[in-house]
């Protein structure tokens, strides 16, 4: 299986996200997932059941060592919409996640959300400052502009601090017309030419764009509001349209093809993905056995009007 590397962490291509695993009637898709050779799971202070749950998992299965916790803080408390990008909630999120998870440290560590009013400065020193005590081995940025990292790297480099070393924002084939969800970034194409130039690893959130890809939507059925106002574009139909000829050629799934796509840039990528059932799980990790050419890849991406 080929990996990421993450300030010399080895990341699977994969990593199964948590936020609904208290609603999945066990911890099934863990044991699951990691059978398929996955190693890293994704969740956040602000899935508080997830944490618990992983925690207990992991103490049953005596298997911390063998995974790659990513977790993330500062969201905006519920029926707030202010995130909470300052040291203290920082510190008091990541305590707590420790201490849910029954662990002493976290692989890879994120702010979940930005607040663009707050300096870099103190987030990069109180970030080092856990890395230094060994409560985080790294961290990174989810929901950040590339402008705001590249920021906060340039003050890390000149103080001779480590700075973000990944970030997590949305990527995937369908282009997200707006933020999914307040506070959230989606990769366009600036971002990924940053990324190109920087070659810093990128954890994409919704890879396979919400299921726009599964053949449950249309142009014609606009009944689901969010998927409308998101993806609901004559570009990304086309995207769709081609993923549905590459798809039948190589005997696979849209949703398939959508996440090779994202799995196969020009700098280091993983999807996190949301399977809820052993087959969703298997389509994606069948995806990692797939080939599909550069050119191919491009007309896919509307990058080119014909395929060579």
């Amino acid at each position: 299986m080929k990996t990421i590397i993450v300030d010399e962490i080895t990341v699977s291509p994969l990593i199964i996200g948590t936020g609904d695993l208290s609603k999945m009637n066990g911890t099934w898709i863990l044991d699951e997932f990691v059978a398929a050779g996955g190693t890293t799971i994704d969740m956040a202070y602000q899935y508080t059941n997830s944490e618990v749950i992983i925690g207990q998992w992991m103490k049953e299965n005596n298997n911390r060592d063998q995974l790659v916790l990513l977790s993330k803080c500062v969201h905006p408390l519920k029926g707030e919409t202010t995130a909470r990008v300052n040291p203290e909630s920082i510190t008091h999120d990541l305590l707590i996640s420790l201490e849910r998870l029954g662990t002493d440290y976290i692989d890879l560590y994120a702010l979940h959300r930005d607040d663009e009013s707050v300096a870099v400065e103190p987030i990069i020193n109180i970030l080092n400052e856990h890395l230094s005590q060994g409560r985080i081995r790294t961290f990174g940025a989810s929901n950040w502009s590339y402008q705001r990292i590249q920021q906060a790297n340039d003050y890390a480099e000149r103080q001779g601090l480590k700075g973000f070393t990944f970030n997590s924002p949305n990527l995937s084939l369908a282009i997200a017309l707006e933020a999914r969800w307040p506070g959230c970034v989606s990769a366009d194409e600036n971002t990924a030419l940053w990324h190109d130039n920087n070659q810093l690893p990128l954890l994409s959130w919704s890879a396979q764009a919400g299921g726009f890809f599964s053949g449950a939507f249309s142009p014609e059925d606009r009944s689901n509001e969010e998927m409308v106002r998101v993806y609901y574009s004559e570009p990304n139909w086309e995207r769709y349209r081609r993923a549905v000829i590459l798809a039948d050629e190589k005997k696979v799934t849209p949703t398939q093809i959508a996440l090779y796509f994202v799995l196969h840039r020009p700098f280091p990528t993983a999807a996190i993905i949301g399977p809820r059932t052993s087959d969703e799980l298997a389509q994606s990790f069948a995806v990692l056995s797939l080939d599909i050419n550069e050119s191919d890849l491009q007309w896919l991406n509307l990058e080119r009007d014909e395929r060579s």
